[in-house]
């Protein structure tokens, strides 16, 4: 009945996410409310690395990217599930160090990456940093030469895959700001450059094809092109790259009719094409790193509103206008982005109507989405907007100077404040 196999509906006919009663979540906490169930993000944090172990024997890593939704209780889950970290700004690194993440296995990206972050990613000694182009080559190896540190870095690359997603979310291709290009030569240029540094190590190469990406094949395609790169450096440079990182980008279910392999299905294919195609090119087998974000925060996510204004314009539309919008769920108005609704009060009740659920922000195109279908929804009514945990609290705003909404953790019944909601004064904290 629902997008993700932790919503329901309890005896009281109320709207349940991890088996905790949203309207009594929303009576406790207010609205708008982001809600994250602690042990769907824990199952698929496990079924992410229990592939790897059994298709890819174990050599590899996950790395949840943070910028899916990141503040320290979430960095604090993934720590204790032994996993990984990617992050793209000195912000995420400072929650993941100030969450005592172990940074060691901590990914530093960005295309345009500032000194200051640079210095402070390499005094609070992340794993490896991912150079996005030459000049943050130069200014790294410099920086690094006066801490009198040699990190070791990955190049991104631009494998130049269409992976068939929105034109706002595809980075693999050579017109994309992220990465060296492999068609002209530029990638080999900057790792023949890489060899040869003195404050830096080569360690790996990444890539990353898109987002919210159903088919399997675009992934498979990738990894052939890196490994044939990595042939071509060992081949004619007689360097070994020891490390492959595949990014993330897997598709998850927004709406009933999508259809997302299984993250298994992805690991074994991906793992498979991997293996053989070392055999082929007589290369080490690299270990493989993983990012996934979306897959794993946006399932575990839910956002609670409530209703508050019912506008009925015949033979045209009905607007269900409720307490947030475009501040705390961007993803509409930058990208169309679909969702499924569902009155928490009423979960029982079949969906009668197709309403346009419309935020307060002042702004027409401040929607929740359009064509929704939802049961009959009044002025008080609770609405739960499903497999929001992604990207909807990272992308907030403070805009119309509204505030931020609180984050609640559910886990085994039970709820706890893990982001507060902003106050008024927060919102003139920096004013002067």
């Amino acid at each position: 009945m629902f997008v993700s196999e932790n919503l329901g509906v309890n005896s009281a006919g109320n709207f349940t996410i991890g088996g905790v009663d949203t309207v009594e979540l929303a009576k406790e906490y207010g609205t708008p409310l982001y809600v994250m169930d602690e042990q769907l993000i824990r199952k698929t944090l496990r079924r992410f690395h229990d592939s790897m172990k059994k298709y890819y024997d174990g050599k590899g890593e996950v790395h949840y990217a943070s910028k899916a939704f990141s503040c320290m209780e979430m960095c604090r889950v993934v720590a204790s599930e032994g996993d990984g970290l990617d992050a793209v700004s000195i912000g995420e690194l400072y929650t993941a160090y100030k969450a005592g993440f172990p940074m060691g296995k901590v990914g530093f990206h960005g295309n345009n990456k500032t000194d200051e972050e640079l210095s402070f990613a390499l005094k609070v000694g992340v794993g490896h940093i991912i150079v996005d182009n030459i000049s943050e080559l130069h200014r790294l190896e410099a920086i690094a030469a006066e801490m009198n540190v040699k990190p070791d870095i990955m190049f991104r690359i631009k494998p130049g895959i269409d992976a068939h997603t929105h034109d706002f979310v595809k980075t693999g291709q050579i017109d994309s700001k992220f990465g060296f290009a492999l068609e002209t030569g530029e990638a080999f240029e900057a790792v023949k450059e890489a060899v040869n540094c003195k404050s830096v190590n080569l360690s790996g190469l990444h890539c990353h094809i898109g987002s919210q990406i159903f088919d399997i094949a675009p992934f498979e395609e990738a990894a052939k092109v890196m490994l044939g790169f990595i042939a071509k450096i060992k081949n004619e440079l007689g360097f070994e790259i020891k490390g492959l990182n595949l990014g993330g980008g897997f598709g998850i279910k927004y709406l009933e009719e999508h259809d997302p392999a299984p993250f298994e299905v992805y690991l074994e294919r991906v793992s498979s094409v991997v293996k053989a195609e070392c055999a082929r090119l007589n290369i080490e087998l690299p270990k493989m790193f993983i990012e996934p974000g979306r897959s794993i925060a946006a399932p575990a996510g839910i956002t609670l509103y409530t209703v508050g204004a019912r506008k009925e314009i015949p033979n045209i539309r009905t607007y269900i206008s409720v307490d947030g919008g475009m501040a705390d769920s961007p993803r509409y108005i930058l990208y169309g982005s679909e969702y499924e609704a569902i009155v928490a009060n009423k979960a029982n009740d079949d969906r009668t109507e197709k309403v346009t659920i419309a935020g307060k922000c002042c702004e027409s195109g401040d929607l929740i989405g359009e064509n929704m279908p939802l049961q009959h929804a009044e002025s008080g009514d609770i609405i739960a907007v499903c497999a929001t945990g992604a990207y909807n609290y990272s992308m907030s705003s403070n805009y119309n100077r509204l505030q931020k909404p609180a984050v609640v953790f559910v886990n085994e019944g039970k709820s706890r404040i893990a982001v507060k909601r902003e106050t008024l004064d927060d919102i003139i904290r920096n004013d002067i």
